[in-house]
Order: structure tokens, then C-alpha cells, then sequence
């Protein structure tokens, strides 16, 4: 079944969804909703995830919530070092 068949804006089946998933999710990406219905009632959305800003990283953002015992700064015993697998 041709794409140009199902037009924007109107409700794909189930059946039609799972013929064509590749498509309805190359739209999807485009920035298309897309209707699923069962016969003729809707039931199912497909829509874009907004992009999640991602934080950006800042050096000292954790400054005092994170301690470091002295012992952290000391090499590793043998016994550890084989447990890493550093041995």
C-alpha cells in the first residue's frame, strides 16, 4: 500500500500501523501525530519525544556532597589490585 494513501491527519488502522510501522515512525521523527484506530474509533497516539535538554556539565556542582576519606588517595593492595584484575 502506497504511502501517499494514508494523509496527514487521518486515522491509520491497526492493521495499516503494523504494515507500515517503519513509515508512521520515519513521520513520527518528522514531527507528524499519527492516529491509530480500531475500526473507526481512535485509540493509540504516536507522537514525537520533545528533546530532553541535557544539563551541561559544571566542575565543582557537586562540592560538598561528596567527601573522600584519605584512604581513597593510597595505592592499592595487591589483594585488590588482583580483584580488579589490575594483577
Amino acid at each position: 500500500m502506497p504511502s501517499y494513501i494514508f494523509r496527514m491527519g487521518d486515522p491509520i488502522t491497526i492493521h495499516a500501523a503494523k504494515t507500515r510501522f517503519s513509515e508512521l515512525i520515519r513521520r513520527v521523527e518528522a514531527g507528524e501525530e499519527i492516529t491509530i484506530a480500531r475500526g473507526d474509533k481512535p485509540v493509540a497516539k504516536l507522537v514525537p519525544i520533545a528533546a530532553q535538554p541535557q544539563e551541561l556539565r559544571r566542575p565543582g556542582r557537586l562540592k560538598g556532597q561528596v567527601a573522600l576519606d584519605d584512604a581513597f588517595w593510597e595505592p592499592l593492595s595487591d589483594e585488590e589490585l588482583e580483584l580488579w584484575g589490575l594483577k
